[in-house]
C-alpha cells in the first residue's frame, strides 16, 4: 500500500512546541481536503487518516458503482467495469474506496501541499503565541537578553519567543548585555504584519504593582488593596494602601521587618525610592500623608478647583518639592489635588534654616555665621551685633545688613 508519506514534512514541524497532536492532524487534514476540494471539486466522499506517529497519511475515496455509461460524476460515481477490476464480487449500487495513492498527486501539488502546510502551522504557531500572551498582559515575565539595540531591546522567554522592551519603557539606569536575565511586565500585544509584537515595560506603576504581590503576601491574598500607584522611574514612587482589617497595618506589612519586603523591589527598580502611605477619603489628611516626609502645619482646600494650599514651616519646604521636584509633583498625581506650598510665617515660636536665607546673604557670609555656631535665624538674632562683629570677621555694616534681613522674615 502507497502512502503519501510526510516523514520529512513532520520533521521540520518540530520546532512549534506550542501545537498539540491534535491540532497537528486537524491543520494537516484541513490542507489536504483543501486539495482534493480544488482538485476534484469536492471532499465529502473522502476519508483523511492522519498518523504522526508513523509519519504517513491514507486518502481513501468513496464511490457509488453505477451501470456503464450512467457515471453522472467521476468524482462520487464509477463504473461497473472499472468496478471490477477493483474486486470482482462489487455489484452495481454498492460504494467502492479507493486510495488516493502518490502518483495521484503532481509534483506542483505535492509541493503546493507542503507549502500551505508551513503556511498554516506558521498562522496558528503566532496565533498561539498572540493569544498566549493577550492573556498574560499585566504579568510579570521573566527572560534572556537576546540582543541589545539602541532604542530597544530583545529579549526571550523559556519557550524561545520574542519580547521587545523598548528604551522608553527601560528605567534610566537599566543597562544590559546578552545573556542577562530581565524581568518586567507585559504592557501590550499587537499584531503587525501578521506577527505577534510583545511589549514589556518596567516603567509601568503595574510592574511596581506585581513586585508588591510578589514580595507581600498580604497584598497577594487581597487583604491589602492597593488604591494608586504614581512612579517617576528610578527615581522616586509613591502607593497608597488600605486594608479592611483592623488587625493589618498596611504600611508596615508591605515595608516589612526593618524594610525586608521593600528592599528587594527597591533592588530591582534601581534604587527607587518608595514611600507607602495609608489611604484615606480624607482629602486633608491624604494630601499631608502624601507630601510626607514633609511635616505641613496647616492646608487650604478648593474642592471645586482640586487645588490645595499647603503651609509649613521653612524647614519643611524643601523635603516637600523634594529632589528635582519629584515629590510635589507625585503628591499631586497621588491624591488628584493640584498642590501648592507656602511658608508658613505666621508662627511667632517658629525658627528658620539659616541657610534658607542663601538667595538673599552671601554663602560665605552665612558659612562665618555657622562657625560661630549660629545655624538659624533666631540663633543670630539672639546675639547682639557687637557681639557678632566680635565673634566673627565681618564687619558691622555687613551684620545690620544681615539682621535686617532676618528680622523681615518674622515681621
Amino acid at each position: 500500500m502507497e502512502h503519501i508519506n510526510l516523514v520529512e514534512t513532520f520533521s521540520e514541524f518540530k520546532e512549534f512546541k506550542n501545537i498539540d497532536r491534535e491540532t497537528m492532524m486537524r491543520i494537516i487534514e484541513d490542507v489536504f481536503r483543501h486539495m482534493l476540494i480544488k482538485k476534484h471539486g469536492s471532499d465529502e466522499n473522502f476519508n483523511v487518516i492522519v498518523n504522526i506517529d508513523r509519519g504517513d497519511l491514507e486518502i481513501w475515496r468513496n464511490r457509488e458503482i453505477v451501470e456503464d455509461g450512467e457515471v453522472e460524476d467521476e468524482n462520487k460515481q464509477i463504473a461497473y467495469s472499472e468496478a471490477i477490476k477493483i474486486e470482482p464480487d462489487f455489484e452495481v449500487g454498492e460504494e467502492v474506496s479507493e486510495e488516493i495513492k502518490m502518483k495521484d498527486f503532481g509534483r506542483r501539488e505535492i509541493l503546493s501541499i507542503r507549502q500551505n502546510l508551513i503556511s498554516k502551522i506558521q498562522e496558528f504557531e503566532k496565533d498561539n503565541i498572540f493569544k498566549k500572551y493577550k492573556e498574560k498582559i499585566g504579568e510579570i515575565i521573566t527572560g534572556e537578553v537576546y540582543q541589545v539595540w539602541k532604542k530597544e531591546i530583545l529579549v526571550v522567554d523559556d519557550e524561545f519567543i520574542e519580547l521587545t522592551l523598548p528604551r522608553t519603557e527601560q528605567i534610566p539606569s537599566d543597562f544590559y548585555r546578552k545573556g542577562d536575565t530581565v524581568r518586567a511586565v507585559v504592557l501590550k500585544v499587537d499584531m503587525r504584519n501578521n506577527t505577534p509584537v510583545i511589549v514589556l515595560s518596567r516603567t509601568s506603576p503595574v510592574f511596581l504593582e506585581r513586585l508588591f504581590e510578589q514580595e507581600v503576601p498580604e497584598v497577594y491574598d487581597g487583604l491589602i488593596t492597593i488604591r494608586n500607584i504614581v512612579r517617576v522611574p528610578g527615581e522616586r514612587a509613591k502607593i497608597a494602601v488600605e486594608s479592611y482589617d483592623d488587625r493589618i497595618d498596611p504600611v508596615g506589612a508591605c515595608v516589612g521587618m526593618k524594610g525586608s519586603r521593600i528592599h528587594g523591589i527597591v533592588r530591582e527598580l534601581r534604587n527607587e525610592n518608595i514611600d507607602v502611605i495609608n489611604f484615606t477619603n480624607n482629602p486633608s489628611l491624604y494630601i499631608t500623608r502624601a507630601l510626607s516626609p514633609a511635616k505641613i502645619s496647616s492646608i487650604t482646600i478648593d474642592e471645586a478647583n482640586k487645588r490645595a494650599d499647603v503651609f509649613m514651616k521653612p524647614d519643611q519646604v524643601s523635603l516637600a518639592i523634594g529632589k528635582g521636584g519629584y515629590n510635589i509633583k507625585l503628591a499631586s498625581k497621588l491624591t488628584g489635588y493640584e498642590i501648592d506650598v507656602y511658608r508658613d510665617t505666621e508662627m511667632d515660636n517658629e525658627d528658620v534654616d539659616l541657610q534658607e536665607f542663601s538667595d538673599e546673604i552671601d554663602q560665605w557670609i552665612i558659612d562665618e555665621l555657622k562657625a560661630i555656631g549660629c545655624d538659624t535665624a533666631r540663633s543670630v538674632l539672639d546675639l547682639s551685633s557687637d557681639e557678632l562683629v566680635t565673634r566673627t570677621d565681618l564687619e558691622e555694616e555687613t551684620i545690620k545688613e544681615v539682621i535686617k534681613i532676618l528680622r523681615a522674615e518674622f515681621e
